[in-house]
């Protein structure tokens, strides 16, 4: 016979489970907040910002054209400032063990649509390290870019913050986190103990499990209290009771 389940079922599944599923949720909050605070360690991030623009000479007039090439090239940009042409330079000068591969891993370039600036991102553990990384990439690539593009329209508009807050880990987010998965895990075990609980305990339960109807039931009843509420009462107040043999 096919079992099926309404929206009451659940809701008295959740209702009657509601103290595992919110043990499950604390737990796991619990537990992303004590990793979050006192296992992963710190990230910083700080970035040096590049304008992209040719020097104006002799008062020439605003050209829309060399604005629209500026801003195309810097997709060029970005991978030239990944490449082994900057990086390489830019660990030798780090004194950085893992090389190019390390920094690679930590720089990323990003930009704004039709905008002439773009922004070195370093991430590293040591908030000093970030920015030193992402002024010494930003240097060598301002240096090399006339040899390696044959042109001199890069300039550093800003040098990286080297007092820069943590981006990573986000502590209140990931126990938000817990707590929901936390909820999801408590209402999954909640569902798991209710199907595998073959117990019978309602009157529906005998008819789903015999598959007949049920013909009355039998009220669950108190029997010290109906024997005490059945003895007469003397007249000194004392109920008095009578026990056959």
């Amino acid at each position: 016979m096919e079992e099926t389940i309404s929206l009451r079922d659940i809701m008295l599944i959740l209702k009657r489970r509601y103290m595992l599923i919110i043990l499950s949720a604390l737990v796991l909050a619990g537990i992303a907040g004590a990793v979050s605070y006192y296992v992963m360690d710190p990230t910083y991030q700080s970035s040096a910002q590049i304008l992209v623009n040719e020097e104006k000479q002799d008062a020439k007039p605003f050209d829309v054209n060399a604005v629209r090439t500026n801003v195309e090239m810097i997709n060029t940009y970005s991978v030239i400032i990944k490449s082994p042409a900057i990086l390489e330079k830019a660990a030798d000068e780090l004194n950085i063990d893992g090389g190019i591969n390390e920094l690679n891993n930590k720089v990323s370039v990003n930009s704004q649509e039709n905008s002439q600036v773009f922004s070195i991102t370093v991430k590293d553990s040591d908030p000093a390290e970030a920015a030193k990384i992402s002024n010494t990439i930003a240097g060598i690539f301002q240096k090399e870019i006339p040899h390696i593009m044959n042109v001199d329209n890069v300039s550093i508009l800003s040098k990286a913050d080297e007092n820069p807050v943590p981006v990573a880990p986000r502590p209140i987010l990931n126990i938000a986190i817990g707590l929901v998965i936390g909820l999801m895990i408590g209402a999954g075990l909640a569902f798991l103990l209710e199907y595998l609980d073959n117990t019978i305990k309602t009157e529906e339960d005998v008819q789903i499990v015999t598959g007949l109807p049920v013909l009355g039931a039998i009220p669950k009843m108190d029997t010290v209290k109906e024997t005490k509420a059945s003895a007469p009462v003397t007249p000194n107040g004392v109920r008095s009771e009578t026990v056959e043999s």
